[in-house]
């Protein structure tokens, strides 16, 4: 028996080398491969995905970077800035995903690069 699908959220975060629209490309796919490959997850499981960005990073959006994978056509993707804090760590991305997943797996939220520091309790699965 199957089992049921519930409606999750994901977390992960991670930093980027510098405000370059290659950089956050390079730094997106690494973290939505992370997000996919550790929580199992198929494209037509997510239903959405927000991206957050530290006012540093300003050279592309993370969403246009995710919106070319292949499977994604149908998933709901919004960037949005994060709020400012000082002594936040710099140049940082986070992402909150919505994705339809069995009820009885284990979510892992990936946290890479130096946003390992952001939740050391979860950087373990990077």
């Amino acid at each position: 028996m199957t089992a049921p699908r519930l409606l999750r959220g994901l977390r992960g975060a991670t930093t980027c080398a510098d405000n370059s629209a290659d950089a956050i490309r390079e730094a997106v796919a690494e973290l939505v491969d992370a997000l996919m490959d550790q929580n199992a997850l198929d494209p037509e499981q997510l239903v959405s995905v927000t991206f957050s960005v530290t006012s540093d990073l300003d050279a592309s959006f993370p969403a246009a970077a995710a919106r070319h994978r292949s499977g994604w056509e149908d998933v709901a993707l919004l960037d949005v800035q994060q709020m400012v804090v000082q002594e936040d760590l710099a140049r940082c991305i986070r992402l909150l995903a919505h994705a339809w997943i069995p009820a009885d797996r284990q979510l892992h939220h990936p946290y890479l690069r130096a946003a390992a520091r952001l939740r050391p309790d979860r950087s373990g699965h990077n």
